[in-house]
């Protein structure tokens, strides 16, 4: 009896240090310095010299333990968008949230509260592109089919503000969806918004052209 006591004892006193040593393990990047490898990837990818880091299976092993994502982007669900390729990184470098028009609803936030505050991620990129079908249908307005009318309505707000403005209303909304997401972000509370103010964590926007590859960060 008293053997099998001491064993749960044991296995119970395990279980509660690895929950304490979960949270400890935190980025060795800050924003800053997180944004500088996003960007310098996506250098190396516009300029075709992609290395295709950590793609290896030793890397796959080592991160079956844990994972430590330098960076959350939040794109969209575009097939022609994927993160990983155009900032050249590979797995376990990136926490990856897509969604038709890159909004953000409560789902979203806790995805990405979840890698804020136990993965200890110091970066969040809210990626629009160019083109964007999800804004394009958007700013042709109506009541869209199925669930595609709760992207639509999401992204009205953007579309509205755009048509104050001089130039292509599509690409105005993409710019401005993307400002509002952000805006959105920095002032969610508790988390996301303690962090950013605490210069914990760094949140901007991007655009991604479809002709030339290239992440222009717009916020």
């Amino acid at each position: 009896m008293k053997t099998w006591t001491s064993a749960i004892i044991l296995a119970l006193t395990l279980l509660w240090m690895n929950t304490l040593s979960f949270p400890q393990r935190v980025s060795a990047l800050d924003g800053k310095q997180a944004l500088q490898r996003l960007l310098a990837g996506n250098q190396r990818y516009v300029a075709k010299k992609a290395l295709h880091p950590n793609q290896t299976a030793e890397r796959r092993a080592e991160i079956a333990k844990s994972q430590h994502p330098f960076a959350i982007v939040l794109g969209c669900s575009d097939s022609r968008v994927p993160p990983e390729l155009i900032f050249d990184q590979g797995l376990g470098d990136l926490f990856v949230i897509r969604v038709a028009g890159n909004i953000v609803d409560n789902t979203v936030l806790g995805s990405i509260e979840y890698a804020v505050e136990h993965l200890h991620t110091p970066l969040v990129v809210v990626l629009g592109h160019k083109k964007c079908g999800a804004v394009s249908a958007a700013v042709v307005g109506g009541h869209a089919p199925g669930h595609i009318n709760s992207l639509v309505e999401a992204i009205m707000p953007a579309v509205e503000r755009a048509r104050n403005r001089a130039g292509d209303l599509v690409e105005n909304t993409v710019r401005i969806n993307v400002d509002m997401a952000v805006g959105q972000l920095k002032s969610s509370e508790p988390i996301l918004a303690q962090l950013s103010r605490e210069g914990k964590l760094m949140i901007i926007g991007s655009r991604y052209d479809l002709d030339t590859g290239a992440v222009e960060i717009i916020q």
